[in-house]
């Protein structure tokens, strides 16, 4: 399959189904908000390297996790049980995505969150699409994690955690809210040994798409998630 270079004047992708063996669907664009939605919408997320041009991708298989199937090991229960650390939704997009740009993996060369891409998300939270999940100890921020929520639909995009098991705490917890509030799925993008510990698994790239079909929503409402969601689980 060819990689499509996208048109300036429109927002339109590719059907995803379109997408090459490597994953990448389509190159160029922009990362204007309605841009990145009908993204979303469509099954592609963008990824790229600082020095790259603008990637857009849709690989197969996908990985994802269903809500109902978070896995909490017994030494997390005894983290919920303590209540070691406070959860709040929304309450500081630009500092959890500034800590994911920011943080050192030792797995990657660099981070994939250029200025740009953090300039284009903050912008995606005000209007409704992008949500933050903060773990707090005490007064201090100690791990998070975003994404966007699209109807029954959830796509994670990055996680940090400056604490032991932090953006485990927030994740779980992000999951059983997810889960009791009848969402369908949540977007992990691409596999990691991480990911699968929590529950995650490989599906089709076809099977992906049913979900995304069904809970594409372009138009969004402010939600106050850190009313809405509780902290704590166990």
């Amino acid at each position: 399959m060819p990689i499509f270079q996208l048109e300036e004047d429109s927002l339109m992708f590719p059907p995803a189904r379109m997408t090459d063996e490597s994953g990448i669907l389509a190159v160029g664009g922009d990362l204007s908000a309605k841009r990145i939605i009908e993204a979303y919408a469509s099954g592609v997320f963008p990824w790229f390297n600082p020095e790259d041009p603008l990637l857009w991708w849709s690989p197969d298989p996908r990985c994802v996790l269903f809500p109902e199937n978070i896995k909490v090991s017994k030494s997390m229960k005894q983290l919920f049980r303590r209540n070691t650390y406070k959860v709040t939704f929304d309450q500081d997009f630009p500092a959890v995505i500034d800590a994911c740009q920011k943080i050192y993996r030792p797995d990657q060369g660099g981070t994939w969150i250029t200025d740009e891409m953090k300039e284009a998300y903050i912008e995606l939270h005000r209007i409704g699409f992008m949500h933050s999940v903060e773990v707090w100890d005490n007064d201090e921020l100690v791990g998070g994690l975003y994404g966007g929520a699209m109807k029954k639909a959830f796509f994670g995009e990055s996680m940090f955690s400056f604490k032991s098991n932090a953006s485990k705490y927030g994740f779980i917890t992000l999951c059983k809210n997810l889960e009791e509030q009848g969402y369908e799925i949540i977007d992990c993008q691409m596999h990691t040994d991480h990911l699968a510990s929590l529950g995650a698994e490989e599906i089709p790239r076809e099977a992906f798409l049913l979900y995304t079909e069904r809970n594409q929503q372009r138009e969004f409402d402010k939600m106050d998630w850190n009313e809405k969601f509780r902290s704590n689980f166990y």
